[in-house]
């Protein structure tokens, strides 16, 4: 169990993250950097958040640090004491079901509209990504790079029927699915199971077959799911 304060730095986050985006406001910089860690399990559960040390390291002033502990508190990923500390929760299995539940609802419908109206620059968009994850497969040193990928395709189906925002909401509500997710994706085999679903959604897709699209879209949300009893066994010490 990792109980350590986090300790920020160059290993953390890069040189200089308060310049990753100039124009992106420093609150939802340091959220989606804490985030993307938090998810990664580079911030493992128990993990203090030191928020001095955050505000220095981003240049930024105690109030965008607050503000973007406020949204992971609201995600469920931090919890606060007051006067105290701030800690990265345990993944809680429970509501990586109900999270799994409301993905499985809202990407089945886009890929069922998707399958009946679908534009064809999306389709040619999506098919991109997975080529570029096909050269990354079952090479476990590119798993962030896969991940990225992988989270690129989906953001293009939404984008295929206008709900990207969608999207970024669904993502912030299944912050303990997306840990879940990211303790399975290294397992040998999974990429490759991974660009398989990818590859057989687009060809559902493609063939305007509506039933089979859904179909696709459920059973490569499921692996995970499907494995929910053996990641916890193998990780006790990070769910509640």
């Amino acid at each position: 169990m990792n109980k350590n304060p986090f300790v920020v730095g160059a290993d953390n986050f890069g040189d200089n993250p308060s310049k990753i985006n100039a124009h992106t406001p420093a609150s939802t910089r340091v959220y989606d950097e804490l985030r993307e860690r938090i998810i990664s399990i580079n911030m493992p559960p128990d993990t203090t958040i030191i928020r001095s040390e955050l505000a220095d390291l981003f240049s930024v002033s105690q109030s965008p640090v607050r503000e973007a502990i406020t949204r992971l508190e609201r995600d469920g990923l931090v919890i606060s004491y007051p006067q105290s500390r701030t800690i990265v929760t345990k993944i809680d299995a429970n509501r990586i079901r109900d999270e799994h539940f409301l993905r499985s609802a809202v990407e089945c419908e886009v890929v069922r509209q998707l399958a009946i109206n679908g534009d064809p620059k999306i389709i040619t968009k999506a098919k991109g990504f997975v080529k570029m994850q096909g050269a990354l497969v079952d090479d476990i040193e590119q798993v962030g790079l896969f991940k990225q990928l992988d989270e690129a395709f989906h953001d293009a189906l939404f984008a295929g029927v206008n709900q990207l925002e969608l999207s970024a909401h669904l993502a912030s509500r299944c912050g303990h699915l997306g840990r879940a997710r990211s303790l399975d994706l290294p397992r040998v085999g999974k990429m490759s199971s991974v660009l398989e679903d990818h590859q057989a959604i687009i060809t559902a897709i493609e063939e305007k077959n509506v039933e089979k699209s859904v179909q696709m879209m459920r059973a490569h949300l499921s692996g995970t799911m499907e494995r929910l009893p053996q990641i916890i066994n193998e990780n006790r010490d990070l769910f509640s």
